[in-house]
């Protein structure tokens, strides 16, 4: 068995909108490069993904909408009815084999999940995937299919599996979350920045399930302006309780790198230190409730240079049981910064100061603290009563 395998081809990278659109998967080749740069991935730990089928799309897709999908890429869909699936707009431009592209980034966390479970390797890494917004029958937010949806389903009718699924992008998971919404095998825990002023606009605590999955979602919103020790007490306690209340047998973290300072298109001030924390959580409650099965899929992150290399790397590094510190690979940083259109950091930690004092930071602390209690609340409330059952014998 090898330890952990890494999925890749260069062929991520035809999954492209434009030029200028923020979503750019050659943020998952400058991860590769600098692995390959620090002699950390060797040929031997990288797989080569798959096209997913229309019937593993067909898993969580409507058939229609994947029939769309494949038109449009090939220039045959009307605008009103791309409109109709979500495609065709500013966020979800039509590409030329869209199709394709989006079903091999799907095909890559297929093979996450066979690996994983067949015990190929312990740990297995897609970064082009996490495409968390992908709905049943409409694209969103960058994402035309949803590959961790699908192959969460695949892990259930396939290998029969009880899935956490863990989200620490900046938007809140909400495809994720609405399909397996109202099933009590999947337990989905996001934690976002509030969608008070950021898209999805979802993710509320009191988004909790429906029918017989309810009290399997859990939402952990967090203010605008979150400081590192704020964000990372909220992932801590809540992942721990969720893990805790749920017992996985596989967990499928989802690795969006956007609530950096740096990000774009959010309003988080965290540094690199989450990064190294939020690997290295989901790889211990791996080895403690899920004899070591965890899956890690990419997802957003727009400061492709300065941001996201650095933060997904920590994935693969984690997985290998390696933490590093200081100077970035000088032929790394000599290869890409005649390319990239700002200064690149030169070590692994960000520089500090990195922003000036938030104001509102004893607020904003307590806020998240309390968010936290309340989304934890319902299975905090079973524990204590649990307790008291027991102590009263």
């Amino acid at each position: 068995m090898k330890d952990s395998v890494f999925i890749y081809s260069k062929d991520f990278l035809t999954y492209q909108f434009s030029q200028h659109h923020p979503f750019n998967q050659l943020r998952v080749e400058l991860t590769l490069d600098l692995l390959k740069k620090m002699g950390k991935l060797g040929e031997s730990q990288i797989v080569a993904p798959r096209i997913a089928t229309e019937e593993e799309l067909a898993l969580v897709h409507d058939a229609k909408y994947i029939h769309a999908v494949q038109r449009a890429g090939k220039g045959g869909l009307r605008d009103e009815e791309a409109s109709n699936y979500g495609i065709g707009t500013e966020d979800t431009p039509i590409f030329k084999g869209m199709h394709e592209a989006s079903a091999l980034l799907v095909g890559g966390t297929l093979e996450t999940a066979d690996q994983v479970m067949t015990g190929k390797a312990n740990h297995a890494l897609n970064l082009g995937g996490g495409l968390h917004h992908g709905f049943r029958g409409k694209a969103s937010g960058f994402c035309i299919y949803n590959d961790s949806s699908v192959a969460i389903k695949y892990l259930q009718e396939k290998y029969h599996a009880r899935v956490m699924y863990v989200d620490t992008d900046a938007h809140h998971g909400d495809g994720v979350q609405w399909t397996f919404y109202d099933d009590p095998s999947v337990c989905t825990l996001s934690l976002h920045e509030t969608g008070r002023y950021l898209f999805p606009g979802t993710g509320n605590v009191t988004e909790r399930g429906h029918g017989l999955g309810y009290g399997y979602s859990f939402n952990i919103p967090l203010d605008a302006f979150t400081e590192d020790e704020s964000w990372l007490n909220a992932y801590r306690k809540s992942f721990r309780e969720v893990v805790k209340f749920f017992k996985p047998d596989i967990i499928f973290s989802q690795n969006g790198a956007d609530a950096h300072y740096y990000d774009p298109l959010t309003h988080l001030s965290s540094t690199m230190e989450i990064y190294k924390e939020i690997p290295k959580l989901a790889h211990e409650l791996a080895h403690e409730y899920c004899q070591g099965r965890w899956i890690a899929v990419g997802g957003g992150g727009y400061d492709i240079w300065r941001v996201v290399p650095r933060a997904w790397s920590l994935i693969w590094l984690e997985m290998l049981n390696e933490t590093p510190s200081g100077q970035l690979p000088e032929e790394w940083l000599q290869a890409w910064k005649d390319k990239a259109p700002v200064p690149l950091p030169s070590t692994w930690e960000d520089q500090k100061p990195l922003y000036k004092p938030i104001p509102r930071k004893k607020e904003i602390e307590e806020k998240n603290a309390q968010t936290v209690k309340k989304a934890l609340h319902p299975i905090m409330q079973s524990e204590e009563s649990t307790g008291r059952r027991n102590v009263n014998g």
